[in-house]
């Protein structure tokens, strides 16, 4: 890469609060090795220039994004129930990125290609408009201070960018267990021109969205889940 490139790079890099801290922790070798050797295998490198997903799966069928795959488990148990579709997960945490690459190994996911990037900066420079059948951002980080709040991913500015990388009628469907979050993302999302709600407000979970552990743990607890989807419009 050129230092014009560096220099490029960088200013994009500059221009959005980034939605995410990066934390480390201990690394076992089993764990190590997964990642050695399933990125080379599952893994794209992020790298200007919109993706070829024809290529990238070898075959034409429905996209969908999923940013923020967690530890994996969600994101794989999606795309084996969903072989008719393809499944590009975002994560910026390498132990989730290890834990999301020995379940497509273990499953045999042919369907599932992992990026270890921002996803702000992938799907502004890597995702064609109008490319996306759909978008999954499951339990982002709540940032709950009032100060932090600005790092919360679902914005006007990432949302509208989001909108035009679905193609007509693909969906965006958001899900928190924090409430407040939750007020922000049906605001936001409903703000949206290029969207429409599919539900008067928030929507009862949808069957492709698996409930996690954690999540009936909360829910038995009496913790609430919201789930939003919309459209983009024809």
């Amino acid at each position: 890469m050129s230092e014009i490139d560096d220099a490029a790079a960088a200013e994009r890099r500059a221009s959005h609060i980034r939605s995410f801290v990066l934390r480390q922790g201990r690394v076992s070798d089993a764990q190590r090795r997964f990642h050695e050797e399933g990125m080379p295998r599952w893994g794209i490198p992020y790298r200007p220039g919109a993706l070829d997903f024809d290529v990238v799966f070898g075959r034409h069928a429905p996209r969908i994004l999923e940013i923020g795959c967690g530890m994996g488990e969600t994101t794989a148990t999606i795309a084996a129930a969903h072989p008719q579709n393809d499944y590009l997960g975002i994560e910026v945490h390498t132990p989730g990125v290890r834990s999301l690459l020995k379940e497509i190994a273990t499953r045999e996911l042919s369907n599932l290609r992992v990026i270890q990037h921002d996803a702000v900066e992938v799907v502004r420079d890597m995702i064609a408009p109008g490319s996306l059948s759909g978008i999954h951002v499951f339990f982002p980080d709540p940032w709950p201070k009032k100060r932090q709040q600005k790092r919360r991913l679902i914005q006007p500015e990432f949302v509208k960018l989001l909108a035009t990388r679905l193609a007509p009628n693909g969906y965006l469907h958001c899900a928190t267990d924090w409430e407040e979050y939750a007020a922000q993302m049906l605001n936001v999302l409903s703000a949206e021109t290029q969207l429409t709600n599919m539900a008067k407000d928030f929507t009862p979970r949808p069957p492709y969205r698996p409930q996690t552990k954690f999540e009936s743990r909360g829910l038995k607890l009496g913790h609430g889940v919201w789930d939003v989807v919309f459209r983009r419009k024809t």
